[in-house]
């Protein structure tokens, strides 16, 4: 006969090592944004994968900008421990790391042609990701990194009139990216002021700087340069690709499950991709609103801009390389990918963008 007393206590038993085995695991990440912010938006979209993946078992809850360290403590905060995971752009941690301006930012396509396709190729394929686990513990970090949204190409920015040359440039208190990128204008005379995200439309306002660059038509929209600025200018060097990703404390990602680990691998990769076709849409849509609604007029960029800022980017990089065996490791494996790959996709993208513009025009 059945003892019912041993039987509910085995039932009782193997529902509670059930549960325990399918416990939610909540991986907190603090982001630099807040959650209105476009990056937000697909950060939840690689949450729901997760979830998805894992059958519930690891979910993600995104944090606002502050809610448990200021942004410039995220990452301290994940070392710690004190917060499971963080969110923001690589080259962030520039201070931490020279060699994060390469990962998250490359400034002028890292002097050698990689646009945000081409970087993902070489991330993907070309060593990149390998070299992007081990600036982790270059830096010093308990951290277990994943590349997410790559952005860009962010446009040169908002002016007040239109520029013919950089001369004209010179003459406007611009802001500009902090670090490699923006020390880069600076070297070619362009008076660089960094600032905030939410700084901007009040200085642009006040007259503290003339002109500005953020990102790229959806987000610069959001923010309102429209509102004081007219002459918009896409195609800029600066950050030709800005990659954004996610920290994790590495004692929380050692106690995952292999199949959670994997989910976070697989998740990201979708990522990936999802963020770049999602970007062209949005931007795509929010650059028409710009023009056919609030008097925005596009601009193309001096050519002697590019010559100059590539320049200056080529030497930052190369002193970058000379003071940082890291950062030399890593921009000399870029600059080997790019000698096979570039050439190739250089050649493609120029009748891609010459076909797009064709059509553009026709659109005017």
């Amino acid at each position: 006969m059945f003892n019912l007393k041993t039987l509910t206590a085995s039932a009782v038993g193997l529902a509670l090592m059930a549960t325990g085995a399918m416990a939610e695991k909540v991986l907190r990440i603090q982001s630099v944004l807040p959650n209105t912010a476009d990056e937000v938006v697909m950060l939840n979209e690689f949450g729901k994968d997760v979830a998805a993946l894992t059958g519930g078992s690891l979910t993600i809850e995104v944090l606002p900008a502050g809610a448990v360290v200021g942004p410039r403590d995220i990452m301290d905060a994940v070392d710690a421990g004190l917060v499971e995971g963080g969110f923001a752009w690589t080259h962030y941690w520039g201070g931490k790391h020279v060699a994060a301006n390469l990962f998250g930012a490359p400034v002028a396509g890292a002097g050698v042609g990689l646009d945000n396709i081409a970087f993902l190729s070489w991330f993907q394929f070309g060593g990149g990701k390998e070299l992007y686990d081990r600036l982790w513990d270059e830096m010093g970090v308990n951290v277990k990194g994943f590349m997410l949204q790559p952005v860009g190409p962010e446009a040169l920015g908002w002016f007040p009139e239109p520029i013919t040359s950089m001369d004209d440039f010179r003459q406007m208190r611009f802001r500009a990216p902090p670090g490699m990128v923006g020390a880069a204008y600076a070297d070619i005379g362009v008076p660089a002021v960094a600032m905030g995200g939410g700084d901007i439309l009040p200085a642009l306002e006040k007259g503290t700087i003339d002109a500005a660059e953020w990102c790229c038509p959806k987000p610069d929209s959001v923010f309102g340069f429209q509102k004081v600025l007219k002459h918009y200018y896409l195609q800029g060097l600066h950050q030709v690709t800005v990659n954004a990703d996610m920290y994790v404390n590495k004692d929380f990602y050692n106690g995952l499950t292999e199949l959670e680990q994997k989910a976070l691998e697989v998740a990201s990769t979708a990522s990936l991709s999802k963020s770049l076709s999602y970007r062209i849409y949005e931007n795509g849509k929010a650059l028409k609103d710009l023009t056919e609604n609030h008097g925005v007029i596009l601009e193309d960029t001096p050519a002697d801009y590019f010559t100059e800022y590539s320049a200056a980017a080529t030497k930052a990089l190369q002193a970058a390389a000379d003071e940082n065996e890291f950062f030399a490791e890593v921009w000399a494996s870029q600059t080997e990918f790019a000698k096979i790959a570039v050439p190739f996709w250089a050649g493609a993208q120029t009748s891609n963008a010459n076909l797009g513009r064709a059509f553009a025009d026709t659109l005017k």
